[in-house]
């Protein structure tokens, strides 16, 4: 079978983080997707915490299997190159504040003069409208002004940050990719191609679904690390072992909580379920004296056949050996040891086979510009005036 996606081109003018992330879940199901680079540094991850002359290894993870075209924008041949891309592309997304491609003549006014069916996707922060709309900002203030940070963290301490970029992937790329793809399919339907506008604070908020839950249900937020599955119950959440590794309990549902009390031989703590308060605190505090009494491991081979949602709290490079992930062929590891993740989700004759390796800069510009119809005088001509860069 052929993939998803193929025959589709998506142009790419999104940088770091949450675009690369919308755009190659596209590439993963087989969109050509063009990375539109500016002639100068380009795609900041490239350069992101660098380590010797290679990429930066998030820039190579999220950019496997594109093309890379360099172009500036600023420049009125720039345009041109980039407005003939986009007369045969099916997708834009692009991830500056509003404004700024309107000022480039990239906009979606524009690619729609050359191509009615386009989909044009604008990922921001903060959206194209609203008192806040170009405002800078990241993953940190997203969470901090959609009410998820602060929700995170324990009983009495200050909201704490995870290492996911909760807004930038679950609120921004996810969205725009499936928006982008909802909008693609209308285009085919009906010849007519779409504006989408995604922002991130707007999915974080979105996806703050078990407080809005309780300020529907109760009339207010329980504080930090006090709610259903922030600590506030002792059948869901995270218990320290004798040398120092941690289990998750996710016992949520009764059967697997009876389960769980009754392979520690204490039944006594059944109906401790859900409880909150002097009587929560009392099974929580059980709980947490009796698995720091045996190591991580202890634990994981004594609650093997019990069915009752208790996991080790892996580290990466576990979580990377982990027989269900490799199993799963989540993990490949490339030349020179580079590891890749496989996309989540499988399409039945689509394997995932690690495509090219993330482009250089401009690598592909001339291939791009001659299918555009560009000849090699022309290009010549805009390489030496810095129009476009390639590499040597």
């Amino acid at each position: 079978m052929t993939a998803p996606l193929a025959g589709v081109r998506v142009l790419d003018l999104t940088r770091l983080l949450p675009g690369p992330m919308a755009t190659l879940y596209l590439a993963d199901l087989g969109a050509d997707v063009v990375k539109i680079e500016d002639t100068g540094a380009g795609d900041y991850a490239r350069t992101l915490d660098p380590v010797g002359p290679q990429p930066n290894a998030v820039f190579v993870a999220l950019n496997r299997g594109k093309r890379s075209v360099s172009l500036d924008l600023r420049h009125a041949d720039g345009r041109a190159a980039f407005l003939a891309l986009a007369r045969t592309a099916d997708i834009v997304v692009e991830g500056f504040r509003p404004g700024v491609v309107t000022a480039l003549g990239v906009d979606h006014a524009a690619v729609r003069q050359v191509n009615e069916r386009i989909v044009y996707c604008s990922l921001t922060g903060y959206g194209q409208d609203g008192p806040r709309a170009g405002a800078a900002g990241h993953d940190i203030n997203y969470l901090g002004y959609a009410g998820v940070l602060e929700q995170c963290g324990a009983t009495g301490g200050p909201p704490v940050l995870g290492n996911v970029q909760i807004a930038d992937l679950l609120g921004g790329a996810a969205p725009a990719a499936i928006a982008m793809l909802a909008a693609l399919i209308a285009a085919r339907l009906r010849g007519e191609g779409r504006y989408v506008d995604v922002a991130m604070a707007d999915g974080a908020l979105a996806h703050n679904v078990f407080a809005l839950h309780a300020l529907a249900q109760h009339g207010a937020v329980a504080p930090r690390g006090d709610d259903l599955l922030t600590g506030g119950v002792p059948c869901y959440g995270v218990y320290a072992t004798q040398d120092g590794g941690h289990l998750a309990v996710g016992a949520l549902e009764r059967k697997f909580w009876d389960a769980l009390c009754t392979a520690l031989q204490r039944p006594d703590l059944c109906d401790g379920h859900l409880a909150r308060g002097a009587a929560g605190r009392h099974v929580r505090d059980e709980l947490a004296r009796i698995f720091a009494g045996a190591t991580q491991a202890q634990w994981v081979e004594r609650l093997a056949g019990v069915d009752c949602c208790v996991t080790p709290v892996q580290d990466l490079a576990a979580a990377l050996a982990d027989p269900q992930f490799r199993a799963r062929e989540m993990v490949h590891v490339g030349d020179g040891g580079r590891i890749e993740i496989a996309p989540p989700a499988r399409i039945d004759g689509h394997p995932f086979v690690p495509g090219r390796p993330a482009p250089a800069q401009g690598e592909h510009t001339a291939p791009l510009l001659r299918e555009a119809g560009f000849d090699d005088a022309t290009i010549a001509r805009w390489r030496a005036a810095g129009v476009v860069r390639m590499p040597p």
